[in-house]
């Protein structure tokens, strides 16, 4: 019997790659699906024979993720990154779902992403830090597992850092994907409400603040230093400083000459 929902809650599909993604993130990962809808479908694919996924055993039963086996028929290949693409294929044409979960840091499920997202659904993307950018990319929202939930449970220190205003405007993607969402939105004063650049980020890619170490896309902004902030309550608009202009023209035009 398939579980009732309200009419405004999705419906995901966690597919986990348990080859490549760690246990101790379950429950971050999780919450964070939580935000989005709910996850009907938990399956975790690997060689369950293999002592390198026994911190996956620990919880797949706590959490109700149903363990799909698959051995390793060659060396060098791995049989679960098939069994998933099948997987996600068959729930894809039935139907019943609004959007896919993929735990993995491997490159390899990039042109199912892209199948995905290409019939339409959301697809979530977690990953390690090491994840190659073509899968992160690809994803309707990506999330580097060393920052989700790390200020929570004990992690590096030197991986939840914030990123420093020197870091943020020196990154050239960044600096280039909010001008151009706040340019986009603008009105005639150049203003634009934060929640319509946020849509406008989101649409390009798979943008989280949480990757550069901010809680929210209005604490990026503040950082970055690129942009004047007014507040009225809950709403915020943002538009571009002139001064900060300026300024990273010129280290722009400095690095084109190095």
């Amino acid at each position: 019997m398939s579980e009732p929902r309200l009419d405004n809650e999705k419906r995901i599909a966690l597919l986990i790659d348990a080859d490549n993604a760690p246990a101790a993130k379950i429950d971050v990962i999780l919450a964070e699906i939580a935000r989005h809808g709910v996850a009907n479908v938990r399956r975790a694919y690997g060689n369950w024979k293999s002592q390198h996924l026994s911190g996956w055993e620990k919880v797949l039963h706590e959490y109700a993720i149903r363990p799909i086996q698959q051995f390793a028929y060659s060396t060098g290949k791995n049989a679960s990154d098939m069994a998933m693409v099948i997987d996600a294929m068959d729930l894809m044409y039935a139907r019943n779902l609004d959007g896919f979960a993929i735990v993995s840091s491997d490159a390899d499920f990039t042109p199912l992403v892209m199948r995905l997202r290409n019939d339409g659904y959301s697809v979530y993307g977690f990953g390690q830090e090491k994840t190659p950018t073509p899968f992160v990319k690809a994803c309707s929202t990506f999330l580097y597992l060393e920052k989700l939930g790390a200020t929570d449970d004990g992690g590096d220190a030197a991986a939840v850092r914030p990123k420093t205003t020197a870091e943020l405007q020196a990154d050239p993607e960044l600096v280039q994907l909010l001008r151009s969402a706040v340019s986009s939105a603008a009105d005639d004063a150049g203003w634009s409400h934060l929640g319509t650049v946020g849509s406008h980020v989101r649409n390009q890619g798979s943008f989280d603040a949480r990757n550069y170490g901010y809680r929210n896309l209005s604490a990026l902004i503040d950082a970055i230093g690129l942009f004047e902030v007014r507040r009225d309550g809950q709403a915020v608009e943002i538009r571009e400083a002139p001064a900060a202009r300026r300024t990273t023209r010129r280290r722009t035009r400095r690095s084109a000459t190095d």
